[in-house]
């Protein structure tokens, strides 16, 4: 590999924010500036923090949540339902 041309490669931690779930891995982001934590290892590692990963994502997690925006739902339910007429 030619040298000065390549992203710095290194190992990271992943930390998911709404599960408080971390992991491990090696990644070529920039991590300057970045605050650090200690992993079971006894090293310290730069923390990159997600908001969403597999522990916390509902397609994985099999646990579905029904987000009705300003009510959304009631609103499409009244427009197209049909009304009894007497």
């Amino acid at each position: 590999m030619k040298a000065g041309i390549h992203p710095h490669y290194a190992a990271v931690i992943f930390l998911d924010t709404a599960s408080n779930h971390s992991i491990l891995t090696r990644s070529a982001i920039d991590t300057k500036g970045r605050e650090t934590m200690k992993w079971a290892d006894g090293k310290e590692y730069p923390v990159i923090k997600v908001e969403v990963s597999s522990e916390s994502h509902s397609f994985y997690t099999g646990k579905q949540k029904i987000v009705d925006t300003a009510g959304r739902i009631e609103k499409f339910k009244r427009r197209y339902t049909r009304t009894k007429t007497a």
